[in-house]
């Protein structure tokens, strides 16, 4: 059981890792700071998307529009952390 703890913190950290590549890859994107016709740029940013777009998404739309602020990752961020601690709570309860 402890494993499976341990795999789930670990899947969690790294969503939250994929969500702050995405942000900072749009930032960068969007200053024109990074080549967006350079394959691979391209390539880290369309999978970074992809894997977080459903969860963003989805948290978006239940936010009202805030115009060109997008919230969704932090709440996002903070749900995960939470998620992370009720893990990190519960684990000693559950051996």
């Amino acid at each position: 059981m402890t494993s499976l703890f341990l795999l789930l913190d670990t899947v969690l950290d790294l969503y939250s890792w994929v969500i702050i590549i995405t942000v900072a890859l749009s930032w960068l994107s969007s200053l024109n700071v990074i080549n967006n016709s350079n394959q691979i740029v391209r390539m880290v940013h369309e999978t970074s998307w992809r894997l977080t777009e459903p969860v963003l998404g989805r948290i978006r739309s239940f936010l009202p529009n805030f115009g060109n602020l997008d919230i969704s990752p932090i709440i996002a961020l903070l749900v995960i952390y939470f998620l992370r601690s009720l893990l990190r709570e519960y684990l000693p309860l559950v051996l």
